[in-house]
């Protein structure tokens, strides 16, 4: 007897062995892949969110120093809390600034709405919004503080 054919024989079918383990790993690896994949585009999405609210937060506060007036008479118009109805009339500057504040807020961030208190000279800008891709976590805020 050949004593070459015998490793041969006692050694069927540990190449499909081999290819099965290989496309398990493969699989595995495919799928934290897609995994990371979905976590950069929900993350990459909330960075979005939280740079607009960023921009319209200090968009308010530059419409407030553009119209704060002579010693400042016109800020007070700005005060607005977070789910107030923005003015239904624009009489003044601050209103129409805060009709189109509240309409941006509301168009570019899902939920979007904000609030502005002011301290003498320094207001606070909160912009509040919801994060539809990680609906386990509370409403997201955001606070912009800053001497007019």
């Amino acid at each position: 007897m050949n004593q070459s054919c015998m490793p041969a024989a006692s050694s069927k079918g540990f190449t499909l062995v081999e290819v099965l383990v290989t496309v398990v790993i493969f699989s595995v690896g495919l799928l934290g892949l897609a995994g990371l994949q979905a976590t950069g585009i929900k993350l990459n999405h909330s960075s979005l969110l939280r740079s607009q609210a960023t921009l319209l937060a200090y968009d308010i506060v530059d419409s407030m120093r553009a119209n704060q007036g002579p010693d400042m008479v016109n800020l007070p118009g700005y005060a607005i809390d977070i789910d107030d109805a923005p003015p239904s009339s624009a009489n003044t500057q601050a209103d129409r600034d805060l009709i189109d504040w509240i309409g941006r807020l509301s168009q570019r961030l899902p939920s979007g709405d904000g609030s502005i208190t002011l301290n003498d000279s320094r207001a606070t800008v909160v912009v509040q919004w919801d994060d539809v891709r990680n609906p386990d976590v509370a409403p997201k805020s955001m606070t912009v503080v800053s001497d007019i």
